[in-house]
């Protein structure tokens, strides 16, 4: 597949990233209907708690690194988390410029109530695709992880 970018521009709806940036749009916001409405948390405070249940401690750095999000949005829903008492905020005593943030047990039990019904809206809208479509969009999605040197972790299967 080539990307030509003159013809592209002459129609936005087939503009390759534009495509993938609605599409990754469309999909998140269909996945915050469960998060969200049901539960309250915003975008960004599902990827910490996210990564954040999953993982030991992290520190800021890796973090906003591993979320894509940026010093402000990691700070803002880090205090919301915070607040909530789904995580905890620690400055790192190796390097004082660096947080440390975790899960608290209230956290990780809020994700484990919430990943299934997150994992079942999200096999919902990949249900019309065949089994190959499936393995082909993961497969290109890691293609171009890698050709964007993105780390290893956000690798699928």
């Amino acid at each position: 597949m080539t990307f030509r970018i003159s013809d592209d521009l002459e129609q936005l709806e087939t503009f390759f990233p534009y495509q993938l940036a609605v599409a990754a749009e469309r999909f998140s916001r269909d996945l915050m209907e469960v998060y969200n409405k049901t539960y309250g948390l915003t975008r960004e405070e599902w990827r910490l708690l996210f990564l954040l249940s999953r993982e030991g401690q992290i520190a800021s750095n890796e973090l906003a690194q591993r979320t894509t999000l940026d010093k402000v949005q990691l700070s803002r829903a880090s205090q919301r988390l915070a607040d909530k008492g789904l995580i905890t905020r620690n400055v790192s005593p190796k390097d004082r410029r660096l947080k440390l943030y975790q899960s608290t047990e209230k956290g990780r039990a809020l994700f484990a109530e919430i990943k299934p019904q997150v994992d079942a809206r999200a096999s919902d809208i990949v249900s019309s695709m065949s089994k190959e479509q499936k393995a082909a969009l993961q497969m290109g999605l890691n293609g171009l992880l890698e050709a964007l040197g993105a780390p290893e972790q956000m690798f699928g299967d």
